[in-house]
């Protein structure tokens, strides 16, 4: 597999959008936390949100291609558990369904990323130490907030063993902890 380094590599060599990388590390610390928690491997569990998102830039305008780009550049460099769930988290174009604990967790964390993100930013210091699981709950039921964000696929922490209080307060505390590499 990978070092942590490795991928940080393949990070900066295939994504040049900040925004984008900082989604990546947002997910990997998520991903980390939700591993933790339920006691499975964090090391695979990070470096599967690591590079969820590698090929983005390339496939953007083609969502057909989205992730299966990334599966064949990490063949060979992360356990096929990890791929199978990168895959999966496009699994609407890649038909690679959401099946184990991994590709619904990273459907997940790669959703309440986005919701946790936004409600920083729409906070007076745009901050993430603003954000408190209250405030999440209230902008996950408003609907026209960050409306791009599924909600369907939040909910999709309950199939990993996650209440929706839980997986909130769990999300937003990996985040905090790197509110420094993210810029908030």
């Amino acid at each position: 597999m990978l070092t942590r380094e490795e991928a940080l590599g393949l990070l900066q060599k295939y994504l040049h959008n900040d925004k984008l990388i900082n989604h990546s590390l947002a997910v990997e610390a998520i991903l980390q936390a939700m591993a933790k928690f339920l006691h499975e491997d964090e090391e695979l569990w990070g470096m599967t949100g690591l590079l969820h998102d590698l090929d983005y830039e390339y496939t953007q305008e083609d969502p057909d291609k989205h992730t299966l780009m990334t599966a064949q550049m990490l063949e060979g460099l992360l356990p096929n558990e990890a791929i199978e769930a990168i895959k999966a988290h496009n699994y609407q174009h890649t038909n690679q369904l959401p099946i184990q604990a991994l590709d619904r967790a990273l459907l997940a964390a790669d959703a309440v990323s986005g919701l946790i993100i936004a409600a920083a930013l729409v906070m007076p210091n745009r901050t993430l130490a603003e954000v408190t699981t209250q405030t999440l709950h209230k902008k996950f039921k408003d609907s026209s907030f960050a409306s791009s964000i599924s909600r369907k696929r939040i909910e999709l922490c309950e199939d990993t063993g996650f209440d929706l209080e839980r997986f909130f307060t769990l999300s937003l505390t990996a985040l905090q902890g790197i509110h420094d590499k993210l810029g908030l």
